[in-house]
């Protein structure tokens, strides 16, 4: 997988396009001969022998060959690391033989020929390779084919009848359509030349590329096999001279292969990289380095903070709540209330709407000076508490983490629970139903953050608090 990712953000590098290192616009550059990374034309001569087959006149009787030779020379152009072109220009001679009769005996033939022919160039080895290969290659298997025109002229004597009267076939026109494929083996002997092993297949249309004659009847020749195709094969070794300043040609390329082995580079370079250390012991998907919220329950859904979701922010979270959507008090599963025959008594229901006010309350650092942003929440605590009657007795509570010590923390949250007291008592509130009491580090919401470097920083927060309960 991190293999992949480098490999998407390296591909807009490997193309030809550029930018500049400023914050200013992004420039291209045009797909032109200056943004070439590879030589993609080349020359290429060579030559061999040939061989008629398949005809009524071939090159092979009475169980000897009859030699005969080719050259050619082509200008190659490589469109792509598994697709070229080549232009190829072809001359060359078989010599063929064939008995038809004791009158006629053993007739021997040959032809000579001209072929223009546009050939396609199909790369197998690069279009078979595989991408995570990383070793250089000096072998390529390549496949021809194409078609062209033929031109050429034969000649047949036999060793009787047409002793005197040797039969000549002249063809030079474009009625000589021919299809040409094969295949060949190049090895990249230097960065300026490849050599080639070919065969190729010339398939040339006409009866009389043989010399047996103009038609099956002339001279009988031509009925020896029923084939109205002359064929022949054409074996050639060759030298291929790349052309262009660059270090590669693009028929020994494959970009593709570039991209997997620099991303292989950096994959390498990070293997140690761990990006979730400390692994995620409540499997909600968020890794403990970042997770806010270290026991979230089973099957919870979580924000990217690592905190169980919860909707309407009643205090249940969406695994817990029954109506996800409404807001509602934790007794009554996040549902809102009915009527008070329903659930708990009034008092206590109030208390709830009390603390969720008071969670959260921000002071001065080190000090009992409450905030000004935690006003408003304390206002609304301050008409909620006014409502309970004269008869009821609550306490405000002040806790602080484990940290410091137990003298401190018992005087800083006394001043705390004051603090909030005054605050309250200055809004309407009676003083005859509010006590202060300030309990520091006795009263840790999370008991195991004792010490508090065994915690998260976010337990810790939730420990230093101030409350509301009943007395």
């Amino acid at each position: 997988m991190m293999k992949k990712l480098l490999l998407f953000f390296l591909l807009p590098f490997l193309g030809h396009a550029q930018t500049n290192d400023d914050n200013t616009r992004p420039e291209t550059q045009s797909f032109n001969n200056k943004s070439r990374l590879f030589k993609d034309w080349s020359i290429s001569v060579g030559g061999g022998t040939s061989f008629m087959a398949n005809a009524d006149l071939t090159s092979f009787y009475d169980g000897k060959v009859n030699w005969g030779w080719n050259g050619y020379v082509s200008l190659d152009k490589q469109i792509s690391h598994t697709f070229g072109l080549s232009l190829m220009y072809t001359r060359g001679q078989t010599k063929q033989k064939a008995y038809l009769n004791d009158a006629a005996g053993v007739a021997n033939g040959n032809t000579k020929f001209d072929q223009i022919a546009l050939l396609g160039d199909i790369n197998f080895s690069n279009l078979m390779r595989r991408t995570d290969n990383k070793s250089p290659f000096r072998w390529a298997l390549h496949g021809y084919a194409g078609v062209g025109f033929i031109g050429y002229k034969t000649f047949l004597q036999d060793n009787d009848v047409y002793s005197r009267w040797p039969v000549e076939i002249e063809q030079m026109n474009i009625a000589s359509f021919t299809y040409t494929g094969g295949v060949g083996l190049k090895y990249n002997i230097s960065r300026l030349l490849d050599i080639e092993l070919r065969v190729l297949y010339l398939i040339s249309g006409d009866e009389e590329f043989d010399g047996g004659g103009w038609s099956r009847t002339d001279t009988g020749y031509n009925q020896i096999n029923d084939s109205y195709t002359d064929n022949a094969w054409l074996f050639n070794l060759g030298l291929s001279f790349k052309l262009g300043k660059h270090q590669d040609h693009l028929r020994w390329v494959d970009p593709l292969q570039g991209a997997y082995a620099k991303a292989a580079a950096l994959e390498e370079q990070f293997k140690d990289f761990n990006v979730c250390e400390k692994g995620d012991q409540d499997n909600d998907g968020v890794c403990d380095d970042w997770d806010r919220q270290l026991d979230t329950p089973a099957g919870a859904r979580v924000d990217g903070a690592g905190v169980a979701l919860d909707t309407d922010l009643d205090g249940v979270i969406d695994l817990n709540d029954k109506c996800v959507t409404v807001p509602g008090p934790i007794q009554n599963n996040g549902c809102p209330l009915e009527s008070t025959s329903q659930v708990l008594p009034v008092k206590e229901v109030a208390i709830d709407e009390i603390n969720k006010y008071f969670n959260g309350i921000e002071f001065e650092l080190n000090k009992d000076v409450i905030r000004p942003k935690s006003f408003q929440d304390l206002n609304k605590a301050a008409d909620i508490i006014k409502t309970l009657g004269a008869d009821s007795q609550f306490v405000v509570v002040g806790a602080t983490d484990s940290r410091g010590s137990i003298q401190y923390n018992k005087k800083l949250s006394q001043a705390r629970a004051n603090a909030v007291l005054k605050y309250l008592t200055d809004k309407g509130v009676s003083s005859n139903i509010l006590t202060a009491e300030g309990r520091g580090k006795e009263d840790l919401k999370y008991t195991e953050c004792d010490p508090a470097t065994k915690c998260p920083e976010w337990k810790n927060e939730a420990n230093r608090r101030v409350y509301f309960v009943a007395k």
